[in-house]
């Protein structure tokens, strides 16, 4: 996210939580020396259980701001999530960083990323893993935005109509127009 969004985030009178990614590896390795130099301000650790899947998450806040660009407008909190633990019998460690306009307590920072990445889950990864979306050959124009658009409409309308499986829903009433029809009486 470009710098200039923070300021707009920020003049609207609004805050941020912004992951930071490897196409910011300047402002990314200076998340994780901070992390590794300095003690946290405050600290979460939660272990979750589902499935197939045991997660161990630590989540850090620093207050150490100094050496960040002063046009990351706002930024009071940089913060650092790890994620270790076994998927499918595999081991994995995972490491993610976030600069915010917030101060909050490690926990709040928890509970808000977590609530992200719910809808990340329920959302995008639907759209991507049932609807093939990244799989889709329409490029042009504003098609794939609209496309996107028709998608998030279409799950939705199943899940306002008590369809928690959409793969099964898609199935279900592929062939049969009346039932289609029927979700949006």
């Amino acid at each position: 996210m470009p710098k200039k969004t923070c300021q707009l985030i920020i003049d609207s009178g609004n805050d941020y939580v912004i992951a930071v990614k490897e196409n910011q590896p300047k402002l990314h390795r200076h998340i994780q020396s901070v992390a590794a130099k300095t003690k946290p301000t405050s600290r979460y650790i939660a272990t979750e259980k589902t499935r197939d899947r045991l997660t161990k998450r630590t989540v850090e806040v620093f207050h150490e701001l100094n050496g960040i660009d002063p046009k990351w407008i706002g930024i009071k909190s940089l913060v650092r999530v790890e994620r270790v633990g076994t998927r499918g019998g595999k081991q994995y460690h995972d490491t993610a960083c976030y600069i915010s306009s917030l101060i909050c307590t490690a926990k709040e920072f928890a509970q808000g990323i977590r609530g992200h990445w719910s809808i990340e889950n329920r959302l995008h990864w639907v759209k991507d893993v049932v609807f093939n979306e990244d799989r889709s050959t329409i490029h042009l124009g504003h098609a794939p935005a609209n496309l996107s658009v028709v998608r998030a409409i279409a799950i939705n309308i199943l899940r306002r109509n008590g369809h928690p499986s959409i793969t099964i829903s898609q199935r279900f009433l592929s062939n049969d127009i009346d039932k289609l029809l029927a979700l949006v009486e």
